[in-house]
């Protein structure tokens, strides 16, 4: 039997859909359904019931998924301990990341991944909403937020900080900016897609106590980088991670504020599921990131000043 047809069987299960199946594994629909009737006409079974909208599984059908999902995590493993063994990591690994942190950090380091690692095929899911990891059969996750589950492996890659900035024309049409209250009399340009929190800034004081402020503005969007654009056309103050920013804050395009009141900070984190078995193709892009982003990450060179004015080391 075709393991890629257990792989197909699989996606159309999870999906709900040939097409969305088809184009998830790069097939056309009539290839989709032509190895699903060749997969039944192999067992004798009907596994799916199509209609023109849905697709739904038959008793057989759900049966033989549980089957083929262990079947086919004991091909990944043996395929992967079998690259161990010659240290050559291999097969598909799916990574999902920020929108703006995937196109300005990975993707310009794909191409050296794979240089590296030949035999291991790269997918990159660039999206600001939380991918279910599962269903999506990510294999693993970048983030650079907040973490509360506890279900999944954390690995910290590099420390980050945020600043509140705006563009040096923004700055000299507007009322100063001394205290976080003063924000409240500003355009807040802010993040906001499902599950994002992003309208809530949480400053630190001096003193060391925190402050979440609610804030609202004429502008929003669920894409951080048209944010940024709207920062250095002068439309109103944006909350920023230096990794996002860095090249703009050297230039002087942007300027940081309230420098006294740093924004909450967290670090980017690969997470993958607990597991005693961690493919070597998932350790390997885990391991070559942290070497790239290095500590101090690449992206606050020249940034060192900015140590002194929100009080955060750049070694984190």
């Amino acid at each position: 039997m075709d393991t890629d047809d257990l792989v197909l069987f699989v996606r159309v299960a999870e999906l709900g859909s040939l097409t969305a199946a088809g184009r998830d594994l790069r097939l056309t629909p009539a290839v989709v359904s032509a190895r699903l009737m060749r997969l039944e006409k192999k067992l004798g079974l009907r596994l799916l019931n199509r209609t023109t909208r849905q697709v739904d599984m038959t008793p057989d059908g759900h049966a033989f998924l549980q089957h083929s999902l262990k079947i086919l995590e004991a091909v990944d493993e043996a395929q992967s301990t079998v690259a161990l063994h010659r240290d050559q990591p291999a097969g598909p690994l799916k990574v999902s990341a920020p929108v703006a942190f995937a196109r300005l950090h990975l993707a310009p380091l794909a191409a050296e991944f794979t240089k590296r690692y030949p035999e291991v095929q790269l997918r990159l899911v660039a999206s600001d909403r939380f991918n279910d990891f599962f269903h999506e059969q990510i294999d693993l996750l970048i983030r650079v937020a907040e973490l509360k589950d506890s279900n999944m492996v954390a690995r910290r890659l590099a420390p980050n900080r945020r600043v509140l900035c705006a563009s040096p024309d923004y700055l000299t049409r507007e009322p100063a900016l001394e205290t976080p209250s003063d924000l409240v009399h500003h355009n807040c340009l802010l993040l906001r897609f499902p599950g994002s929190k992003q309208y809530r800034w949480t400053l630190a004081h001096p003193s060391g106590q925190l402050e979440v402020l609610s804030l609202a503005g004429t502008m929003d969007s669920d894409n951080s980088e048209i944010l940024t654009d709207w920062c250095l056309a002068g439309h109103g103050i944006a909350l920023k991670d230096t990794w996002e920013v860095g090249p703009h804050l050297l230039s002087g395009r942007l300027k940081v504020v309230l420098s006294q009141y740093p924004p909450a900070s967290y670090a980017v984190t690969a997470l993958y599921p607990h597991s005693q078995y961690l493919p070597p193709r998932v350790r390997s892009f885990i391991d070559f990131l942290a070497e790239k982003i290095g500590e101090p990450p690449y992206w606050e060179t020249g940034l060192e000043w900015l140590a002194d004015s929100t009080g955060a080391p750049l070694k984190g």
